[in-house]
């Protein structure tokens, strides 16, 4: 019987001429394609002004001494000029360096809920696409049902309302409700690649399930949750906004940006920069995100 003409002996290939991935040609490929979007670029630069100002605040607050519960009547409700360029509250406090603090608090308060339930409402979202049609899929599908069936901030405020105000309290509150976004996410991604034939093929291979979902299927899932979660960073910082607005976030005497808009709403018109300086605050920040969330999008969907 003749040998295959085709035979390789594999023990005579040059395994160091084999062509390899290279992880800074990928990222350098990735962040030309981000950069192509000049928005989105803006978007990043803002997010990464303001997280320098929140890291750096003790070095950049004009007025240190007035982000604590410091009372100056005397220099109560001053409109901006060049000494307080934001203007001064109903206490005399210099509203900028306020602001500055009150970013630490906000990025504090949205990325870090995000981050917090990402991993449950991933991991829910796996068990359930790919045991769709069991028990275990219908029953955390409909509890999420259900809890997507409610406007977010008012189940926001209603989770929150049963616990004590506080920023930690907030934060636990945007997570409880946060969860069935991801794990419905996740679940489409899931069961639209649960029959592919390399899904298959590791099956039948006897490859361990948890292997399957976390080597093999979850990686297809990375660019839409990498997407959403950084618009959602947006979104929860403007919840978390709301219920320091309604005394249910960060409590006094530290500053928040929305106990400040809410602070100043009780001045418009006469005093306008009480309300409208925090309110450009948390609206910068969320456009931020929604820039950055956009390039991200686009840049990983031109990748694929």
């Amino acid at each position: 019987m003749e040998s295959c003409p085709n035979k390789i002996d594999i023990s005579q290939v040059d395994v160091s001429r084999i062509p390899r991935r290279n992880a800074g040609e990928n990222i350098r490929k990735l962040w030309y394609k981000f950069s192509l979007n000049r928005v989105s670029v803006v978007g990043l630069a803002l997010i990464l002004l303001i997280a320098a100002a929140a890291i750096f605040y003790r070095s950049i607050v004009p007025y240190p001494e007035h982000i604590g519960a410091m009372v100056d009547f005397k220099n109560a409700c001053m409109p901006p000029s060049w000494q307080h360029l934001c203007g001064t509250d109903q206490a005399g406090r210099d509203i900028l360096s306020r602001i500055i603090y009150a970013f630490r608090g906000a990025l504090t308060m949205g990325v870090v809920a995000i981050l917090a339930i990402l991993p449950l409402g991933g991991v829910l979202g796996l068990v359930a696409g790919y045991w769709n049609g069991r028990f275990v899929s219908n029953l955390i599908m409909r509890v999420a049902d259900v809890f997507l069936s409610l406007p977010t901030l008012i189940l926001v405020m209603c989770v929150s309302s049963i616990m004590t105000p506080s920023t930690r309290n907030a934060m636990l509150a945007i997570s409880i409700s946060w969860w069935p976004w991801y794990t419905r996410l996740v679940y489409g991604i899931v069961t639209s690649t649960r029959n592919e034939v390399y899904i298959r093929s590791a099956e039948v291979l006897g490859a361990n399930v948890w292997h399957i979902l976390l080597k093999e299927i979850l990686p297809n899932a990375l660019g839409p949750i990498l997407t959403k979660m950084t618009l959602d960073f947006g979104v929860a910082i403007l919840a978390g906004a709301t219920l320091s607005f309604v005394g249910m976030g960060e409590q006094p005497p530290a500053p928040s940006l929305g106990a400040m808009v809410s602070a100043g709403v009780g001045y418009l018109p006469d005093q306008w920069w009480m309300a409208v300086f925090p309110a450009l605050a948390i609206m910068l920040i969320v456009l931020g995100f929604n820039l950055l969330g956009d390039g991200i999008g686009d840049m990983l969907s031109d990748a694929e």
